[in-house]
Order: structure tokens, then C-alpha cells, then sequence
């Protein structure tokens, strides 16, 4: 058992990887990873991942339903994203290696907890890709059409999604009920399947080709260097941000302040509603953190990188959020493309294409991003000895973990052409605010009282008296204005709905005993405050994502401890460097 929570001292931390030195020869197959970032390209990546599908798409549905208030959601959000922004910048300034939470996790709670950590990954940034990438397809193949270029029809879905939109019209069909019944997906996936050409064993040949072809593009620009995705990066967000500052200097001239009022015109729960859709936005801003050995001063760059990142992307949202609310009530905002939404609304046909297009680079640089993170993860977490060694073979030429890195391109480019993948979001979140709760807490366990000597560190408050005096709080304020959720609550754990009902409400139970459990801890400890607060606030968010998103993660992570126990613990490193000798 104590295998399972062996940690990596900062000692092999810094060594083990290989830095600035070349160690072909020693470790066949490795090299040193080029270093070429700078805090401007780091934090370019930050927003390329940060300005993403949040900006041009969920941006929409969250002010439905919060109306202008969302932007103070927008704020609230971007200070929980915050505590766990310091925690990474501390762990980044004294652990400058590739790995991200992987390694900041193998230093605080162990080898076991860093596998799961590094498992869950996974969902923050290859199987969110794969949705990345089918976002992509869906606007670009749009585009394709408002010019006048036709696909073929089963050429631009997955085949999962046609056949079981088929199947649907089929039985709508059987029933006795006209084609029109039909919703247009339904039609578009029945066309889709009826068109393709057929393949052995009544299959049809119904794939999301641009999904697969841009995924293979920014593959191969990760595959060539750091270099080039920098600049490729660079030009992405220079062109999002361009148009950006331009649907922000246009639009404020028809911003009508009548359409402010009410602020919040379905109250506190309205504006909470949009907290899944709001933080899925910000979900990237940690990816800077596993190109640490590529930063020329990562001590010293990766901290500011993350800080500047998050403050340029928070005032982007809040400004857009009150233009859009401003430009047109909120009640017509629930649509899918809400930018290019207002300015038709308006009579800027122009603008509102301009806006669709930069769509297309806003998604291809979030790809980018998280495809040059999840090849850097699975390379450490090879150089640890818990993936084959080949996970950590780096190209000679091009600097860049090779295999790695293609088989990042296969994990997402063949499901994002076949498969639909709807529960994807969600699991995405779960598994980042997994990865940021582990990093609050592990700064918790490396420095409590903020004595740490590296090159940044989380300031410390003492949280022996404000950790509980904040939950009373937060205690007091659900009840002022969360009636509604609270009888539930209640009704729910009496049993008053069975345990069909009381199931939803788990995690909700677990997360309360655990605060009960960090406030006598923090009273009695002295903790520090802030990466207190990230662990509860993480927590929290992942309470509200479902019971059944928190079954697939359960399900993905006994996955992951199989491969662990049946490779990972027999071959680590660490283990075998402190096994006894035979004899």
C-alpha cells in the first residue's frame, strides 16, 4: 500500500526529465525539448485556449437564461478559476518541468493519486478535443454552405449520429406519422445514412470528414515544433482578438441600456444556471502550464503567463456579455451563434459574417493548444515508467514528443469523425475540476503556510477563523435566496422521492461532510486561504454537474487504475528505485 502514495521528491522532479541537456546516448530515443516561449507566447496560449467556443457560442444560452447579470457570473467565476490559477503558478515556479497537474500531483499526494490525475486529463484535453473538433466541422461546413460550396451530406457527420437519427425517422415512419414530423437533425442524419455508400455488413460509409482533417492539420504543426505552433498560436489569437476588439468598438453604438434592465431578471438561480457553461469557458488556462520545459524562463514566465491570461479573457467576456445584453434583449440571445446573432439583428449582415468566420480560427486555436498538452502529459508520465517508453521518445529533429503526439491525433481525430459524443462537455469539466481541486490541495500539503522559497508562491492568509466564518456565509446566503433549492434538498435526503431522487443529491452530501471536515481542519491547522477556498470552490462545481457525468467518471477512472495496477505500478521508476535489491 505504501507504493501507492510513493512521491516524487523536487530533487528527481528536476532531474529526471531531460531539460537543456541531450541525453541520446543514456535514454536512447530522447532528447532535450527546444525552448522558444516566451510569457507573450505563453500567454497568447492561454487565450487561444480561453477565447474559444465559450465567446462565440455558450455565451449565448448562459445570458438567456442570467440575463446581463451573467457578466458578474463571468467575474465570479474567473476568481474561483483564480485560486486554482495561483496554485498552478506556485507549483509551475517550483516545479518547472512538463506534466502540468500529472506532476504537481506525483510531488503533493503520491504516485496513485498522479496516475488518476493524469487519467483524468485525458478528458480535459484529447476527449475534449474531439468535441473541439466537431464544433469546427459543424461551423465550417456552415460556412461552406453560406458561399455556396456543398458537401455531401454524409460527409459531415459522424456515424454514430446517423444512424441513430435513421433509426428515429424510421420509427417515425412506422408509426404513420409524415416526414415533416421529423426535427431537421433527424432529417439531416436520415439523408445522411440514406446517401452514403454502403459498406460490408449493411454499414454505411458516413463520416465527419473536416472534423478528422483539421485534426490532422494542427497534428502535424504540434508534430513539426514548438516553434511553429507558437506562431501558429500567436496568429489565431491576434486574429480573434482583432475581431474581438472590433464586435466590441462596433457594437457599443447600439448598445439601447433599457435592454440592462432587469439585470437579473430570473434571480440568483438563473444567473447560476449558465455556472457549467460559463467555467467550460475557461477550461484551457492550466495547458501552459505542460510547456514548461519549452519556456525560456519557466520559473519566472509561467506564473505571469497564467495570471495575464485569465485577467485579458475575464474583461473580454465581461465586455462582451454587456454589449451583446446591451445590443438586443436577453430573451432572444438562446441561439447557437449569439455574435453573429446581434449584428444581424442590427442590419450588419457584414459584421455577423466576419464574426462566423473568426469562429472557425477562434476553435482551430483551442485544438491547437490542447493538442500540444495532452502529448507532453503522456510523455512524462512515460518518463516516470508508467506508460510503455516510447510515450517519451522525443523527434531529433523537430524536438517535439513524436509518438506521442501522433497518437494524440488518432485519439481525437477517428472518434471525432464516427462518433457523437454528447456527454463529452460535461465529463470534460468533471475531470479539469478534479485536476484544479488536486492542485489546491496539493499546495496544502507541499506549503500550508505559504513559507515556500520559490520564484512565486500563493500568499498566505491565515484561514483558521475565515475558512468557517465564509461557509456560515455561504450558509446564510442560500437561505435568503435559495428557498426553492434547499426544500428540495431536504425533501430529497428524507426520502420523500425515493432513492431514484435522492441519488442526485450524493454528491451534494458528500461535499457538505467534506466542508464540515476542512473547517475543523483549517481551525485547528491554521490553513491557508486561498488554496482552501479553490478546493471547496472546485468541489462545489463539480456537485452541480450531475450524478450520472459523475458515474462515467467513476466508470473512466476504474479504466484508467486497471492499466495502472496491470503496467504503471510494476514498472515505475520510483518504485524500482526504492525496491531492495534480491539478495
Amino acid at each position: 500500500m505504501s507504493g501507492l502514495f510513493r512521491r516524487k521528491s523536487l530533487t528527481d522532479l528536476l532531474v529526471s526529465p531531460p531539460a537543456d541537456t541531450d541525453l541520446h546516448g543514456t535514454h536512447p530515443g530522447q532528447h532535450s525539448l527546444a525552448r522558444h516561449l516566451t510569457v507573450r507566447d505563453l500567454t497568447s496560449l492561454g487565450i487561444a485556449a480561453v477565447i474559444g467556443a465559450g465567446i462565440f457560442s455558450t455565451i449565448g444560452n448562459a445570458s438567456h437564461d442570467g440575463g446581463p447579470a451573467v457578466s458578474l457570473l463571468f467575474v465570479f467565476t474567473a476568481i474561483a478559476c483564480a485560486f486554482s490559477a495561483l496554485c498552478y503558478a506556485q507549483f509551475a515556479a517550483t516545479i518547472p518541468v512538463s506534466g502540468s497537474a500529472y506532476t504537481y500531483a506525483y510531488a503533493s499526494f503520491g504516485e496513485l493519486a498522479a496516475w488518476i490525475i493524469g487519467w483524468a486529463l485525458i478528458m480535459e484535453y484529447a476527449v475534449g478535443n474531439i468535441v473541439v473538433a466537431i464544433s469546427w466541422s459543424d461551423y465550417f461546413t456552415g460556412l461552406l454552405s453560406g458561399i455556396g460550396v456543398q458537401v455531401p451530406v454524409w460527409l459531415t457527420m459522424g456515424m454514430q449520429s446517423a444512424h441513430k437519427y435513421y433509426n428515429e425517422v424510421l420509427a417515425l415512419m412506422q408509426a404513420g406519422k409524415a416526414l415533416p414530423a421529423a426535427e431537421s437533425a433527424q432529417m439531416v442524419g436520415y439523408r445522411a445514412w440514406s446517401t452514403a455508400p454502403e459498406l460490408p455488413g449493411g454499414l454505411r460509409l458516413v463520416i465527419d470528414l473536416p472534423a478528422g482533417l483539421i485534426t490532422l492539420l494542427i497534428t502535424a504543426v504540434v508534430y513539426i515544433g514548438i516553434k511553429e505552433s507558437k506562431n501558429a498560436s500567436n496568429l489565431l489569437v491576434l486574429l480573434k482578438l482583432i475581431v474581438v476588439a472590433t464586435v466590441i468598438g462596433v457594437g457599443v453604438f447600439y448598445v439601447n441600456p433599457a435592454n440592462w434592465s432587469p439585470f437579473a431578471p430570473n434571480g440568483v438561480g438563473g444567473v447560476l444556471k449558465g455556472v457549467s457553461a460559463v467555467f467550460f469557458a475557461y477550461i484551457g488556462f492550466d495547458a501552459i502550464s505542460t510547456t514548461a520545459e519549452e519556456c525560456k524562463n519557466p520559473q519566472r514566465d509561467l506564473p505571469r503567463a497564467m495570471i495575464y491570461a485569465l485577467i485579458i479573457c475575464t474583461v473580454l467576456y465581461v465586455i462582451i456579455t454587456l454589449v451583446l445584453t446591451g445590443m438586443v434583449s436577453y430573451t432572444e440571445l438562446g441561439v447557437g451563434d449569439p455574435l453573429a446573432f446581434v449584428f444581424q439583428k442590427v442590419g450588419l449582415n457584414w459584421l455577423a459574417g466576419v464574426v462566423a468566420v473568426s469562429a472557425i480560427f477562434a476553435m482551430a486555436s483551442v485544438l491547437l493548444v490542447f493538442q500540444i498538452g495532452q502529448p507532453r502529459i503522456w510523455m512524462t508520465m512515460s518518463r516516470d515508467g508508467l506508460l510503455p517508453p516510447v510515450f517519451a521518445r522525443v523527434h531529433p529533429r523537430f524536438q517535439t514528443p513524436s509518438f506521442s503526439t501522433i497518437v494524440t491525433g488518432f485519439f481525437v481525430g477517428v472518434p471525432a469523425m464516427l462518433l457523437n459524443m454528447d456527454l463529452v462537455i460535461d465529463l470534460t469539466s468533471i475531470g479539469t475540476l478534479f485536476a484544479f481541486a488536486l492542485v489546491c490541495g496539493g499546495i496544502l500539503i507541499i506549503d500550508p503556510y505559504g513559507r515556500s522559497d520559490a520564484r512565486f508562491k500563493v500568499p498566505y492568509i491565515n484561514g483558521q477563523f475565515l475558512v468557517p466564518l465564509i461557509m456560515l456565509i455561504g450558509l446564510g446566503l442560500l437561505f435568503a435566496y435559495n428557498q426553492d433549492g434547499l426544500r428540495a434538498f431536504g425533501s430529497a435526503v428524507r426520502g420523500d422521492g425515493g432513492y431514484e431522487e435522492f441519488r442526485h443529491y450524493i454528491p451534494m452530501l458528500v461535499f457538505i461532510l467534506f466542508c464540515l471536515g476542512l473547517a475543523w481542519l483549517s481551525f485547528r491547522k491554521k490553513l491557508s486561504l486561498l488554496p482552501t477556498l479553490g478546493l471547496l470552490t472546485n468541489l462545489y462545481l463539480m456537485t452541480q454537474l450531475g450524478i450520472n457525468n459523475w458515474l462515467l467518471f467513476f466508470g473512466w477512472l476504474i479504466i484508467g487504475l486497471a492499466l495502472y495496477f496491470n503496467y504503471g505500478f510494476k514498472h515505475s521508476k520510483l518504485g524500482l528505485k526504492n525496491r531492495p535489491a534480491a539478495g
